[in-house]
């Protein structure tokens, strides 16, 4: 049968649904051809074969050997930036896995140890967050004031990150009062409180050399009223009875050098205070209804 006879014969229905089928399939490959030619040119060709190609990044590993690998870095190598990005990569990829409440509390430690301050606090706020019945909640409590206490400055600047610091400090006390980490945080607070009436004194200091008597008895008030405990009262009630004893208000310099010795009568700044008060032709003498009389009553001094 020749080609032209077979063309023009009729098809039968199996036969028309064949090409059919036949023809869609041409069609799609051509616009398979089609499509692949933009992508073929302008430089597209390397998209297509990342498109196409086995992408490994984000491929997680087990939760137990990023940990592990973590402490390595942190012990061995000493890499403790190495070591808290581990330690991270565990709690990104299995963010529910109890080594991720592991390896987020050891970032924590660190950053702390790293001396990346911020970092610590966000990744033990975090833990304390999400985690706040656990055993080790009280240890990233304390990392959080800890970082704070020492970022501390001198006397010199402003204080505010020690009042910051003594606010984190007591919150790790009210929180878990029976804790380890409450007995170290008293002893930082203690140390922090120090540091601000040190920073009261500096000032007071300064008013008495530029002879601004009132303003340094202010400061000198502040010392002796809200932070009696810490190692400068003494200097403080000295410096009381110096300028009180400086502007003629004498009962209250007596007053000053009568507490400081009561309190304190092996101090220094008690001979000093002493030999003040006698340089006047007085003697240290309390009078009970004095402001730093009643002050060292009321805290169970004097």
């Amino acid at each position: 049968m020749s080609a032209m006879r077979m063309a023009l014969e009729p098809r039968s229905s199996s036969d028309v649904s064949g090409l059919t089928k036949a023809a869609r399939t041409l069609r799609f490959a051509a616009g398979l051809i089609v499509l692949a030619l933009p992508l073929s040119g302008c430089g597209t060709g390397a998209l297509w074969d990342k498109f196409m190609s086995k992408d490994d990044t984000f491929v997680d590993e087990p939760a137990d050997k990023l940990y592990n690998e973590g402490l390595y870095m942190m012990n061995e190598k000493k890499d403790l930036k190495a070591a808290s990005k581990k330690f991270e990569e565990v709690d990104r990829q299995h963010p529910y896995s109890d080594w991720a409440r592991k390896s987020l509390l050891m970032s924590a430690y660190s950053y702390y140890q790293a001396g990346d301050y911020d970092s610590c606090i966000g990744s033990a706020t975090r833990y304390v967050t999400l985690h706040p019945g656990s055993p080790d909640a009280a240890y990233a409590q304390y990392l959080i004031a800890a970082s704070h206490f020492d970022q501390i400055p001198d006397i010199s600047r402003d204080q505010g990150r020690t009042e910051k610091a003594i606010a984190a400090l007591e919150e790790v006390v009210r929180k878990y009062p029976t804790s380890e980490y409450a007995t170290q945080a008293k002893n930082k607070i203690q140390a922090a409180r120090d540091q601000l009436a040190g920073k009261e004194m500096a000032v007071g200091r300064y008013y008495i050399e530029k002879r601004d008597f009132t303003a340094a008895i202010n400061r000198f008030k502040t010392v002796v009223t809200q932070y009696q405990t810490t190692r400068h009262v003494e200097e403080a009630l000295y410096r009381l009875t110096e300028a009180y004893m400086a502007i003629g208000i004498v009962g209250e310099a007596q007053t000053a050098a009568a507490v400081l010795g009561h309190n304190f009568p092996d101090s220094r700044w008690y001979k000093d205070a002493y030999n003040l008060v006698k340089s006047g032709g007085l003697e240290p003498s309390e009078n009970q209804g004095s402001w730093i009389s009643r002050t060292f009553k009321k805290i169970g001094l004097g």
